[in-house]
């Protein structure tokens, strides 16, 4: 999934369609390409296998980012003029483009053109961690390898490298992750004394009495291509969940599945609920945003879609801890976004390709000023600390951001295919004839066992 660069402050509150459609498409370029999923980690040591090429000092490292992380590498580039570089803009494997696998693909073949290190999505590392071909090495190093040290891996938040990781090694870094929170109104809420829920039962039932006392405004949203990483992720769904590198389990009738879809099934028929998209160009006809009391959403939702694309004024916009269901006593949430570097295991300078993917994933000096939360901790600390990042809010957002990061649920696994294409293929034109999601599972669970098995997986569904 999907990435964003933000809409400047000004615009009308009236977005037009082409506006609308514009500001949704810069959005998933500026959140990593593909939305990010996560794997279960193995257990291993790091690999001793890895065999380095022969390594020339101070040779020049080319360097490929989308357009978005181009001003992070160029100020890297200033701050370190006696690194050579070489910077290539491309796509950052945004809405699913393959051309990285490609290219990497002919350099395997002709034994040359590799670039040092690349931003893209973690849907990038699960093949990037493997060999194209018997006769080529994975283009990823493991960054664990002695390359980069444990100290600086254990300092990303919990979970957040796991797309990163396969057989036990890291083959990434984690640039940003999107961990969805509960957004609200709070001059709405206030306003019609509501208070914020702190379990899915009561949204359902504020949702419900939403409907019945204020008509026409919404508690969520499920018709962006992003909507099942917020609901059915943070409910612990297992659509996605990698049993092994080569065996993913789809249940979508597993009870964490179905519990989910009734409640939504619920709010939809209450209307409290909108099977729209909050990026969709229908959504951004009048009302618009003015009607949303709460979206259950990523953390850029704050700037990048109250701000930027709904133009609510600046405090009134809230975020709250990431839901629980009765009985349990731990919440778990999803994530919508989220870029990351690898550093190429051809790199004849691995020493200044490493130090760049990590200045990038973990410097103050660029995270602090990031347009999206760091999944590196302390860098996060330094982001939340920046006003540009807080005083939009109507409450300070830090100890809810921080909390969710730690809370991404790790069973929602990152594939070699996207957890949109079924999602956007078979659920939401369901829900446009009318149908609930609860009939609709069957038909999403085949579709992603269909694509699951197109690309080699094995699929257990118990």
């Amino acid at each position: 999934m999907k990435s964003p660069e933000p809409a400047k402050p000004g615009m009308r509150r009236l977005v037009s369609r082409s506006a609308f459609a514009l500001l949704s498409l810069s959005a998933a370029a500026m959140l990593g390409g593909c939305a990010s999923a996560t794997q279960s980690t193995p257990t291993a040591s790091p690999s001793a296998a890895f065999k380095p090429a022969a390594q020339t000092a101070g040779s020049q490292i080319t360097v490929w980012a989308d357009s978005t992380r181009l001003p992070a590498v160029q100020q890297y580039q200033k701050s370190h003029p006696d690194v050579k570089m070489n910077i290539v803009t491309y796509d950052g494997s945004a809405n699913g483009s393959t051309y990285l696998q490609t290219k990497v693909q002919l350099f395997d073949r002709t034994g040359n053109g590799w670039p040092d290190v690349v931003f893209g999505s973690p849907t990038d590392v699960t093949w990037a961690s493997q060999p194209t071909s018997p006769s080529a090495t994975a283009f990823a190093a493991p960054l664990d390898a002695n390359l980069v040290p444990q100290q600086t891996l254990d300092g990303f938040a919990k979970g957040s490298l796991a797309p990163c990781q396969f057989n036990g090694h890291t083959y990434c870094l984690r640039n940003d992750i999107a961990q969805v929170v509960l957004w609200y109104n709070k001059t709405l809420m206030d306003k019609f004394g509501y208070q914020v829920p702190t379990t899915w039962e009561q949204y359902e039932a504020l949702g419900e009495q939403v409907a019945k006392e204020h008509p026409g405004y919404l508690v969520g949203a499920v018709g962006d291509t992003n909507s099942q990483e917020s609901y059915f992720w943070s409910s612990q769904c297992p659509a996605f969940q990698l049993e092994d590198p080569a065996t993913l389990k789809v249940d979508l009738a597993d009870g964490n599945c179905t519990r989910m879809a009734t409640l939504l099934d619920k709010l939809i028929a209450a209307k409290a609920v909108t099977t729209q998209g909050f990026f969709s160009q229908g959504f951004a006809k009048d009302p618009g945003g003015s009607k949303v009391l709460m979206a259950n959403g990523p953390s850029w939702y704050g700037q990048y879609l109250f701000n930027a694309a709904f133009k609510v004024p600046a405090g009134q916009i809230a975020a709250a801890a990431p839901l629980t269901w009765e009985g349990e006593t731990t919440a778990a949430t999803g994530n919508v976004g989220g870029g990351v570097w690898m550093v190429s295991s051809h790199s004849t300078n691995l020493k200044a390709s490493t130090d760049l993917a990590t200045w990038l994933t973990t410097s103050n000096d660029f995270q602090a000023n990031a347009p999206t939360y760091p999944a590196y901790v302390p860098a996060a600390k330094a982001w939340l600390a920046n006003p540009a990042n807080s005083k939009y809010f109507a409450t300070d957002i830090s100890d809810v951001f921080q909390q969710a990061a730690d809370l991404v649920w790790t069973g929602w696994s990152n594939t070699k295919f996207s957890d949109a294409t079924a999602w956007s293929n078979v659920v939401l034109p369901a829900l446009t004839q009318g149908k609930t999601l609860t009939e609709t599972l069957p038909q999403w669970q085949t579709a992603i066992t269909d694509e699951a098995k197109s690309v080699g997986y094995t699929i257990a569904t118990k």
